[in-house]
């Protein structure tokens, strides 16, 4: 039976980056353990000292603000051929991680990395790449895009570690996230209606899809993470600290040495919520499968081989067949 339980008390492990950024000597090795034990029991942590310029994030919350702030008509511009490239506007409802329950209370704005139309990936039909869309916002995209690079950056500094901690070269995943199908999302909850349908919160059930997520929510909370044992965990904001977490995809690579966790948002505050998440999936190429060392006598690798673009899209497929069946 699932309970709750408040933060801290049990909470999860908050990681000190800054031995990894400054690059001190074993402050690779020293990150690498945290993050490995981490990521082998809960799935969640949060990152402090991570390096991203606090005036970086200050303005991007301030463009997610500005974004949701535009009229319905506005943003619905911003919808074209979402389901085939992952990109542009998510309308209230239009999405349902958990399908069992009714579709999420929350819209939501995805950028992936930034190309130009004549780019041979777009050309030649690469998987998921496609052209941003972009709400006329004067300065907006150059906001948006220099906290997508930051959080990238990032992202592809905590795969040395996770590497490192996998008893594999430090730049095993290095070209594997150089051209990633990473998702920058922004995300508005509005305050839980009194007249929602049963079950249905901001964000449901559910795992994250890729490597890893770097999350960084505002102060208003939600986030709820459930433990191995079942119990629920509030996920309080911390100031200038990210919350990640393990996606599916990574513990895939290791073979379930690294576990996903299911999570969710309910927005029980009365007030609007908002956040950022940057999902960081591998490469469209990139070959999914068991890493060196995570399998072995006793421990046969589970999972067959696969793209990075197919294995995220049998994800995004289970998460919006609902919806589309839906709108038929």
């Amino acid at each position: 039976m699932e309970t709750e339980q408040d933060m801290p008390d049990q909470g999860l492990p908050i990681i000190d980056l800054a031995p990894l950024v400054s690059d001190e000597p074993g402050g690779l090795e020293t990150v690498a353990e945290e993050i490995g034990k981490a990521a082998r029991g809960i799935g969640f942590f949060y990152v402090k000292n991570h390096g991203i310029d606090r005036e970086v994030i200050e303005k991007t919350f301030a463009a997610t603000h500005e974004l949701f702030a535009q009229p319905l008509e506005a943003k619905m511009t911003l919808t074209k051929d979402f389901f085939k490239t992952n990109r542009g506007y998510v309308p209230m409802k239009g999405e349902n991680l958990d399908p069992s329950k009714p579709s999420d209370l929350k819209e939501a704005f995805n950028i992936g990395l930034d190309l130009h139309a004549d780019d041979p990936r777009i050309v030649n039909g690469e998987p998921f790449r496609a052209v941003n869309q972009w709400p006329d916002i004067p300065g907006w995209k150059e906001t948006v895009l220099a906290y997508f690079n930051a959080v990238w950056g990032l992202g592809r500094l905590m795969h040395r570690a996770i590497a490192v901690d996998l008893d594999t070269d430090p730049d095993f995943f290095e070209d594997k996230l150089d051209a990633p199908l990473a998702t920058l999302r922004l995300l508005h909850y509005p305050p839980q209606p009194g007249d929602a349908e049963a079950g249905q919160i901001g964000a449901g059930t559910h795992t994250d899809y890729g490597n890893i997520t770097i999350l960084l929510p505002d102060a208003v909370g939600g986030l709820e993470v459930r433990r191995r044992d079942g119990v629920w965990l509030k996920a309080p904001t911390i100031d200038d600290a990210f919350v990640c977490n393990i996606g599916d995809c990574l513990m895939r690579w290791t073979n379930d040495i690294y576990v996903s966790t299911p999570h969710r948002v309910v927005n029980a505050t009365g007030r609007e919520r908002f956040s950022i998440a940057f999902f960081l999936d591998p490469n469209p190429e990139a070959d999914v499968a068991c890493m060196p060392g995570c399998a072995g006598e006793g421990r046969p690798a589970k999972y067959d081989p696969i793209s990075g673009a197919d294995y995220l899209k049998s994800k995004l497929d289970a998460s919006y067949e609902p919806v589309k069946a839906h709108a038929r």
